[in-house]
């Protein structure tokens, strides 16, 4: 098999070589990337890169030669006809270069009434596969723990948790136990090409008072939960380029569509997910 994921250079992405590169031959491996001088380190542990532009099919179409199946990973843009040209011209050059079967990383806030703004996108293209003629299975992640540990000394600081979910629960999985996850698809076809759907996810959700009392037995420090609203939201972290894109899927979250957790995992890899208070205690110095 030879395995091309796009974004290799990305969070999940880089992982996703990474685990690749202990489970199977380097030579069956293909990064795709949008600059080349970023893939250097991949480039120097014997990996193969290419240049592959979600915005140039031809480009994508060469990049695609001789590969079997692809896991694509979107680009984190919250345009949101911007990604569903990205998956289009994807597609395209998927049947151009003769490849047959796709990994989809998906997100789990894809509801109908899901207010998120890059819910329709997440809706969108489970359909768009279903009638693609691809052998294809949809990995949806629920929301990614890494992000919490950057942001433990401002939460440290404000003594609270400020997402505007009310008493709603939040489900979290590691960007480590997703790629592992997704290399396990990608190499077992049992696992793959039948149009499944995956949800990765710890198998506990957590309410935020519950997460507040992991953080201050991880930190020492007191955290609770005192919500803002999502305008306050919106607005504290505008900043930062998408406060009210994040707005908007704490809004979804307040209507409990940020809860789901599964099993899902451990069916795939055969072992249990890193649970919150470990994986804070492992990444928190």
């Amino acid at each position: 098999m030879k395995y091309a994921v796009t974004g290799a250079t990305g969070n999940l992405g880089s992982r996703v070589v990474k685990e690749f590169s202990r489970l199977v031959d380097k030579k069956e491996i293909l990064a795709l990337v949008h600059t080349i001088s970023k893939a250097q380190g991949l480039i120097d542990q014997g990996i193969t890169v290419r240049t592959g532009d979600y915005a140039d099919v031809e480009d994508m179409t060469k990049a695609l030669e001789n590969v079997d199946l692809l896991i694509y990973i979107p680009s984190k843009t919250y345009d949101l006809v911007q990604r569903v040209i990205e998956l289009e011209n994807t597609l395209e050059a998927m049947k151009k270069a003769q490849v047959k079967k796709i990994i989809f990383v998906s997100f789990f806030a894809d509801q109908e009434k899901n207010p998120f703004v890059m819910s329709p996108y997440y809706g969108y293209a489970p359909r768009r596969l279903a009638g693609s003629g691809l052998e294809y299975t949809i990995v949806k992640n629920s929301l990614y723990a890494d992000p919490l540990v950057p942001y433990l000394p401002e939460l440290i600081e404000r003594k609270n948790i400020i997402y505007p979910i009310g008493q709603e629960k939040l489900s979290f999985i590691s960007l480590d136990d997703s790629a592992k996850a997704l290399v396990q698809v990608a190499i077992k076809p049992d696992l793959r090409d039948k149009g499944q759907t995956y949800l990765l996810s710890q198998e506990k959700n957590y309410s935020m008072s519950e997460l507040g009392q992991i953080m201050s037995e991880v930190t020492g420090k007191p955290i609770g939960y005192q919500p803002v609203s999502l305008q306050e939201f919106a607005e504290i972290y505008k900043g930062d380029g998408d406060g009210q894109e994040l707005a908007s899927m704490y809004q979804g979250g307040a209507l409990g569509m940020l809860s789901k957790s599964t099993t899902d995992f451990e069916t795939i890899t055969g072992h249990q997910p890193t649970a919150m208070l470990d994986f804070l205690r492992t990444n928190w110095k």
